[in-house]
């Protein structure tokens, strides 16, 4: 038992002066500093030299029933819990309600994760002023640095870093401060002084963006080994190819001209093209790995799989969602080998809109794997000798291509489809797996290409779903929401341009109007980030409410199923359907289904994201250790109340925090500007300004400017 705990149960029996508690455990100085923070926390109070046990009658009154909420940050003195908001499948978005403000004191030692029940405050400074009252579930374990505090000890959580947590003697499984490490609370107290906890794990330094990878996926349940009885699923499918038997029912394409376009590294290839010019215009093949002939219902394989529900990719690394002798083996469409494929074949006319669409279970062999920046390089007629001979075969078929790709292009803009520029980027590794360098991603023709061809088999999937009227999963993205639409108003507005809509929501038309009149201008940050922020996020659901950024009213994912789960959800129920089963058979198999599934991708698909970009974070900060002093060239990305951000070229993002900006107060004005209260000073948006590095931060992932 703590220190802190004893003193605690000796007040309750009755109570004590300084000297008799200093007698009792014999810890002078010790018993004062612990007594002074108790005094602090209010969970003591001091009258006259004598220290008392706070009642519980004392407490604040808290008003109205409780409310279960999870605890999403917790503060040195202070936390935050987020309502828990039960949603109706296929309902609208229920509104989300304010989070709870929880003084420190009140927080009865909650942790980020927890799910709690918080009651308003009587008297509070607000009314989202509330107090924990219970803690439902326990999210005991954390994921932080080791470090040393008078003499002990302490976990510093990534989540918390403002609260140490000591290290029980018996359970630092050999930890040394500086380390990262994985973490169980072992005893909780009253408060986060109370709490005892042991290292599970230890992921190596924290100053190494690949150990602070590691922990990130281990808090976030991305695990990269696969069970036992996983691996041996796997393994049964070492080195298979396709036999004769396999092509029973399905159609032979394999005297197309098919081929794959990818990046120059990807090894889990799920997509190929194959496109002809017809009387009435074109047609363009869509030919996807069919995975769901190796991965059956019932099967470990498949068990782990949907708890995946998608592959991680991290800079030098990959979580996939399957063993690698299927994502890089049998489902992958590899050159010069047959593998079987779950084919969309559409008709376009000479616009290049899509007439007509089947799909075909079926078998191709890849003529080349194809790389984005050598077909860049020939579609900019810069291509060796080399090139023009390993695409000889697919060269016709790559000029249709880019002919078509035009047409699609057109029609994108004028749906008003969105092109939001998200500042993409890719680490470069040395051997040892440390960053040495950061690149701006540009997207090239090729890969826009590319792209526009998976968006129409996808389209055409969900066209074929919704026609059936069978279960089905679709890609939806919402309706911005009105407050969301305010906001953006004002920002856009706070920047000087037009942001009148003819509508309450504005239409696609006109958010695309703004991103492109934006481009290349001093503002183009700016806009970009208030037009994403408005968005609502795309998500997986049973119900077919279409894809607002794409502006299409059908959508689903049918084109990548070696690594997201939806598209073999997908692919299984089309297949059942080509095969003959109605809607009532579909209905009883996957009806109940496709809600969980929805909920659960989703959910998992946000940790991915969440990981991946977190990760890149640790490995840019790495990359920018070293350049401690130097300057650079940047733009203010975003403004807060404590500081501005700002991104570099290679879309490197640096806090300067507001105290190294003025001596007197900043304002923060329409989320677009700090102003300086004592020089006027204006730090907007889309500013350009030199900044010089002070500090990182590889564990957080946090770089640190000032102005140079």
């Amino acid at each position: 038992m703590s220190l802190r705990a004893k003193i605690l149960k000796e007040l309750e029996k009755r109570p004590r002066r300084l000297k008799e508690l200093k007698a009792k455990f014999d810890e002078d100085k010790k018993v004062q500093a612990v007594l002074g923070f108790l005094v602090k926390d209010g969970l003591v109070v001091e009258k006259d030299g004598v220290y008392f046990r706070k009642a519980r009658s004392a407490q604040p009154a808290t008003t109205g029933d409780a409310v279960k909420c999870t605890v999403v940050k917790v503060a040195k003195n202070f936390g935050f819990a987020a309502p828990v908001v039960e949603e109706e499948a296929g309902g609208p978005p229920a509104e989300k309600p304010a989070d709870f403000f929880v003084p420190g004191r009140f927080l009865l030692g909650a942790m980020p994760g927890d799910v709690v029940l918080v009651k308003r405050l009587v008297g509070g400074r607000s009314e989202d002023e509330g107090q924990v009252v219970a803690i439902v579930e326990e999210n005991n374990k954390l994921v932080g640095v080791v470090d040393r505090q008078e003499g002990r000890l302490v976990l510093l959580p990534d989540r918390c870093p403002a609260l140490p947590l000591q290290i029980k003697k018996s359970a630092d499984g050999g930890a040394e401060v500086g380390e990262k490490v994985a973490a169980e609370i072992l005893e909780r107290g009253e408060s986060h002084r109370d709490h005892r906890v042991g290292i599970s794990q230890c992921f190596g330094s924290s100053d190494s963006a690949k150990s602070c990878t590691k922990a990130i996926l281990y808090a976030n349940d991305i695990v990269k080994s696969f069970p036992g009885k996983v691996k041996a699923e796997a393994k049964r499918l070492e080195g298979a190819e396709v036999k004769q038997d396999d092509l029973k029912g399905r159609r032979d394409f394999r005297d197309r001209v098919i081929f794959t376009i990818d990046s120059a590294d990807t090894k889990d290839i799920d997509d190929a093209i194959s496109l002809t010019r017809t009387e009435t215009g074109y047609e363009l093949g869509v030919h996807i790995a069919d995975v769901s002939n190796y991965v059956v219902p019932g099967t470990g394989l498949d068990e782990e799989a949907y708890h995946r529900a998608t592959s991680v990719y991290t800079p030098g690394a990959v979580v996939p969602m399957l063993p690698r002798q299927l994502s890089n083996g049998i489902c992958s469409l590899n050159p010069g080998v047959d593998r079987l494929c779950f084919s969309c074949v559409m008709a376009l006319d000479v616009t290049g809109k899509v007439t007509d669409f089947s799909f075909y279970k079926a078998v191709m062999r890849s003529r080349v794997k194809g790389v984005y920046s050598e077909i860049n390089s020939i579609y900019a007629g810069l291509a060796g000798g080399e090139l023009v001979e390993k695409y000889a075969d697919c060269l016709p078929t790559l000029e249709l291509m880019r002919e078509l790709y035009d047409k699609l292009a057109k029609r994108r803009a004028a749906r008003g489809c969105m092109e939001i520029e998200t500042g993409e980027a890719k680490i470069v590794l040395d051997a040892d797996g440390r960053a040495v360098d950061v690149k701006k991603v540009e997207r090239g023709v090729a890969e826009q290409m590319i792209e526009e061809f998976m968006l129409l088999a996808n389209t055409s999937a969900a066209k074929l779903g919704k026609k059936l009227k069978v279960p089905f999963l679709y890609r939806v993205h919402e309706l911005p929401d009105p407050d969301r639409v305010t906001r953006l108003h004002d920002a856009l507005t706070g920047m000087g341009l037009d942001a009148k809509f003819a509508g309450e929501t504005p239409t696609q038309l006109e958010l695309s109007k703004l991103l492109n009149d934006a481009r290349g201008t001093s503002l183009e940050r700016a806009v970009h980030i208030n037009v994403l922020r408005s968005m609502a996020k795309a998500k997986y659901l049973s119900e077919p409410k279409g894809h607002f950024g794409l502006a299409l009213p059908d959508y689903t994912h049918f084109t990548s199923p070696i690594r997201r789960y939806p598209d073999l959800i997908v692919h299984r129920i089309l297949s059942a359907a080509l095969a003959g089963a109605n809607e009532k058979e579909l209905t009883g198999k996957y009806g109940e289904f496709v809600v969980e599934a929805a909920r659960h991708t989703s959910e998992r698909e946000v940790l991915a994201m969440v990981s991946e970009r977190s990760a890149d974070d640790c490995y840019k900060a790495e990359y920018m250790a070293d350049k401690i002093g130097q300057e650079f060239e940047g733009t203010i990305s975003s403004v807060t109340n404590f500081g501005i951000y700002v991104e570099l070229e290679n879309t490197v993002e640096g806090l300067v925090h507001v105290s190294r900006l003025s001596d007197g107060e900043m304002n923060l004005a329409n989320s677009m500007a700090l102003v300086d209260s004592l020089t006027g000073k204006s730090y907007r948006i889309g500013d350009p300004v030199r900044v010089r590095l002070i500090g990182v931060s590889i564990s957080a992932g946090n770089v640190d400017f000032e102005l140079a």
